[in-house]
């Protein structure tokens, strides 16, 4: 095998992996660090109280994140950052509020 291919085929496995759940090690996220939360939920098509239940968190809470007088820390921005992505991971993952 060339070093070109051998290369082409090392990203290939290491995508594969990260697509898998496991990505390589060294691999580094980004998580903005402000995030429009309103305009997030806004493109779900959930209403305030549908979008806090499942994303669990209260509806205060979420009020606050959306009127800026909070911001979402930690695995909450993650999860934000997600549905900013891929609107629809709500009901693809989440599933549908009752």
């Amino acid at each position: 095998m060339t070093d070109s291919f051998t290369r082409i085929l090392s990203g290939a496995k290491s995508a594969l992996a990260y697509m898998e759940g496991n990505p390589p090690e060294g691999t580094v996220v980004h998580v903005p660090e402000d995030l429009d939360v309103a305009e997030i939920r806004t493109r779900t098509g959930l209403a305030q109280p549908a979008f806090a239940a499942t994303i669990g968190v209260s509806l205060h809470t979420l009020r606050n994140w959306e009127q800026k007088r909070r911001r979402p820390e930690g695995p909450a921005r993650v999860l934000l950052a997600m549905v900013e992505k891929r609107p629809q991971v709500v009901r693809e993952i989440l599933g549908e509020v009752a």
